[in-house]
């Protein structure tokens, strides 16, 4: 029966790596994670905070290094200065005359180029490619553990306050009006977003975490009107991805994270191109009649 299963390539292909505990645990992750970015990058993408994103995946660097020298769970140090660059960007932008988008490059750049001093100067076993592009192939099972913590924490918070959230990305305006504190659920927001790419460096990296934080959103804003949908679409493509990428790195011996969110690429391309209603060849065609 081996033997037969070892001759349908397709088969092979996706059954072999199983065989692999660090695939195994690889695959979990990997899909754990995206669904998780997945959930957030709806919200991400409705109020518009790719730069923001960006900014908090690229601050927590020199938190990973801090907590590693001091023997501490990267998943504090990263979170602590995740929330630290955004607690900076809010003070910086209300105390001076500069615009928010230059601030968030300010602060975010400052905050990784402090890391790559740190992780120069600070003697430990760090992997700088592995803080910067990830690597779910050898995570280590205590990592595993601190991932699925920090996947719960998001997904039970974005759940509880979905609704407020929800109004909150779509119309803040409307959302104080009724009675909403919005500075408590922006930084709400913020902080998820900051677990969420904690959890992300485990798979992708630094580099690489804000693709999976914007890229499902995006590609499940082009598919559908309706943000529940939105929600599932996005979870669903971006665990896929995660899966399929793993597969890929593993078979083609590539970078893991690299390979995810080429797929995940590929895939808001096929929605760019071909959405029911928003991807571009409908819109031609209907033009075109």
């Amino acid at each position: 029966m081996n033997d037969l299963l070892a001759s349908f390539a397709p088969i092979s292909w996706l059954v072999e790596p199983l065989s692999h505990e660090f695939m195994r645990r690889a695959l979990m992750v990997s899909a754990l994670v995206g669904g998780v970015c997945g959930l957030l990058s709806c919200y991400m993408t409705l109020k518009g905070w790719a730069l923001m994103g960006d900014a908090v995946s690229h601050a927590v660097m020199p938190g990973v290094v801090v907590a590693y020298a001091l023997g501490l769970p990267f998943s504090i140090g990263a979170f602590v200065f995740g929330v630290g660059s955004v607690a900076l960007i809010g003070f910086v932008k209300q105390k001076s005359r500069i615009k928010e988008d230059t601030v968030i490059g300010l602060v975010f750049t400052g905050f990784f180029a402090l890391g790559l001093v740190l992780v120069s100067k600070i003697k430990s076993n760090i992997d700088l490619m592995h803080i910067l592009f990830g690597s779910p192939l050898g995570i280590s099972y205590s990592d595993v553990n601190q991932t699925l913590i920090i996947s719960a924490l998001v997904v039970n918070v974005l759940v509880l306050f979905r609704r407020d959230l929800m109004l909150y990305c779509f119309d803040p305006t409307h959302a104080r009006s009724i009675g909403i504190n919005t500075g408590i659920l922006h930084y709400m927001l913020l902080s998820m977003l900051s677990l969420a790419a904690v959890a992300g460096l485990q798979t992708v990296g630094i580099i690489l975490v804000v693709a999976m934080l914007i890229t499902p959103g995006a590609t499940a804003y082009l598919l559908t009107d309706r943000f529940d949908r939105m929600t599932y679409l996005a979870v669903l493509s971006s665990a896929v991805s995660s899966i399929i990428g793993v597969y890929i790195s593993y078979w083609s011996d590539i970078e893991t994270g690299g390979s995810i969110v080429l797929v995940q690429t590929v895939i808001f391309l096929f929605a760019f191109l071909f959405a029911p209603r928003y991807g571009i060849l409908k819109s031609q065609g209907s033009i075109h009649y």
